[in-house]
Formats: C-alpha cells, sequence, structure tokens
C-alpha cells in the first residue's frame, strides 16, 4: 500500500508509486510514519549507511534540502540499511544522525525491508515524489544536486535561488580529478586486488603481521600488526571497528613518514589515532601535491577489524 493519496502531476515523468515504510524495524526522530501519513507532501526518500563516503559526501546537500524546503511541504525521510554487520545497532544509527545533525525522520531498515520494496540496489539512493505519492525523479550515487533542488522546487510550485552548500570534513567533495584508487573491500567476500606489503602496485594492498579473513573483514590476531594500500588521491578513508575491548591505538604512515600536514580528521600530524568506535575514518588528506603514495596503518592492539578502502 502507497503511504500517499492519488492525483496527477504534469510536469516530470511519472516512475511509480512509492512504496509504505512498514518494513522499518524502527525510527530515529519520528514515531512510525503510517499510512497517508504524507499526503499532500513532497517526499524525499534517501536511502544511506552510516560508513558510505559516498553518502556522507552527498548528506549536505540532503540537509540542506529540509531545512530549506521543510515550511514549503517537503519532508525528507532517510532509510537507513546497514551494509556491515555493525551498521544493524541501533545506538550507532542514533548517534550517526546527532553527529550529522539530521533532524528528519530516519527509518531503521535492518531486515532490508524497504530497500527491497523500492526495488533498490545502492547507497546513496535519492527517490522525490509528488504531494500524490508519484515517484517523479531518482538518481543513484552523488551529484546531481542542481537538477535535484530544481526537482523539489517544481514538484513543491516555487522558483527560487539554489541552496549553496559546501561540504567540510569527510563531507567535502571529492577531488574527481585525482581520484585514480578505486574502493576496494578486505574480506573474503567481495575482496579484490591483495598484492604483498613489500612490493605494492598501485591500487593493490596488502597485510603484515597475524590477521584472520572473514566474510566481510580483516580481523588483527596480534598487536603490531599492519594494512597498507597504494593509491593515488587527496583523501584515504577506512571503514574500521574493533573486536570488544579498550579502544585501539594506530599509527598512521604515508611513504613510510609521518603525515604531518596531509593527516585526515582522525589523525593527528605524527600520524597517531585511536580506534575508538565502528565507523569511518578519514586518514590521510593531500592539502599539497597530489601523487601517488603509499598509507600504512599499523595497530597497537589485537582486535582492529578492518572493512574497506574508499578514496576522495
Amino acid at each position: 500500500m502507497s503511504v500517499f493519496g492519488r492525483g496527477r502531476q504534469s510536469t516530470l515523468p511519472t516512475e511509480g508509486r512509492v512504496p509504505g515504510f512498514d518494513g522499518a524495524i524502527g525510527w530515529v526522530n519520528s514515531r512510525p510514519l503510517p499510512a497517508g501519513a504524507l499526503h499532500g507532501k513532497v517526499v524525499l526518500v534517501d536511502f544511506w549507511t552510516f560508513t558510505c563516503i559516498n553518502w556522507l559526501r552527498t548528506e549536505p546537500h540532503v540537509r540542506a534540502w529540509s531545512r530549506a524546503y521543510r515550511d514549503d511541504g517537503l519532508v525528507v525521510v532517510g532509510v537507513h540499511t546497514p551494509e556491515f554487520s555493525f551498521e544493524h545497532d541501533l545506538g550507532r544509527v542514533q548517534k550517526a544522525t546527532e553527529e550529522r545533525g539530521i533532524d528528519y525522520p530516519v527509518a531503521i531498515d535492518n531486515d532490508y525491508a524497504v530497500w527491497q520494496a523500492f526495488d533498490n540496489h545502492y547507497w546513496p539512493a535519492l527517490y522525490v515524489a509528488d504531494q500524490d505519492g508519484v515517484i517523479r525523479f531518482h538518481h543513484f550515487g552523488e551529484g546531481r544536486y542542481e537538477e535535484s533542488e530544481r526537482v523539489i522546487q517544481r514538484l513543491l510550485g516555487l522558483e527560487r535561488e539554489l541552496i549553496a552548500v559546501e561540504g567540510a570534513g569527510v563531507e567535502a567533495e571529492a577531488d574527481w580529478n585525482n581520484l585514480h584508487a578505486p574502493e576496494t573491500y578486505l574480506g573474503h567476500l567481495r575482496g579484490e586486488r591483495k598484492g604483498s606489503l613489500e612490493r605494492l602496485q598501485p591500487n593493490m594492498w596488502g597485510l603484515a603481521g597475524e590477521w584472520t579473513t572473514t566474510a566481510e573483514n580483516v580481523v588483527l590476531d596480534r598487536a603490531g600488526g599492519s594494512i597498507a594500500f597504494r593509491f593515488h588521491a587527496r583523501d584515504v578513508h577506512l571503514v574500521l571497528a574493533r573486536n570488544g575491548g579498550e579502544p585501539i591505538p594506530f599509527h598512521v604512515l604515508l611513504d613510510g613518514r609521518a603525515p604531518d600536514r596531509a593527516h585526515g580528521e582522525d589523525v593527528d600530524e605524527d600520524g597517531r589515532g585511536i580506534l575508538d568506535d565502528s565507523r569511518l575514518y578519514q586518514l590521510i588528506r593531500q592539502r599539497e601535491e597530489i601523487r601517488e603514495r603509499t598509507v600504512e596503518i599499523t595497530f597497537e592492539e589485537p582486535g582492529a577489524e578492518a572493512y574497506v578502502f574508499t578514496f576522495g
């Protein structure tokens, strides 16, 4: 059943009706949205998961649209569909919404019921529906922000200057001209491009020390183990978790040295960082010449779990 009423909007293509959110196991920032609750509203549905760098870079735009157009009749509904096991934890999702300043409703889709109802396949994925619950626009991934906002305005019957949005920190737009390193998973289910730590080729990664490889990650069994990647990009991110216990100190080297001014948000100039939660960590942000380099992360205690490298 659709959560919307019936009607017509002829200025944009029609892409079917928006399903309900009945499959959500919980909600953040809202009570459950029943059938009919969104009738008469323009609705933007945003599928996300909190460790996804592509979603993180789109969120400043979605957040800005929600705040700018809510009084005009726009409702943003986030759908958090987890990619990794630890992303099923409601407390972590709540923390992510607080850290990102998300104040719109978020459906918790741990069972992929809403994802499947939309026949969705991507993070992030954006669907915009008119006041009668008909999807008039969709976009997968990053970009097309101006077009997306124009669709929102058209459905709301508005014509005004577009919002200026500039993400900061991990939410900053990627340096696409210098981004030559691919998203790389480390577990055996989707892992690829693993090589020798001593002779890493571009876009390859390797391990030193005692590690166990599982379906979705690699887990450090003994203190002092390292993971390295040969990359060409401005930013380096790594999704990390810890297997219980105390926070795990780690140290980042860039071409064998402390990163200095090239350190990311989650390490200092000497390359020191703390694995204190399960999330995406920004290890490197190059502020000068961007070239092919090697990043190496060494963990001082066992239990570190590494999932995926992403770049920006």
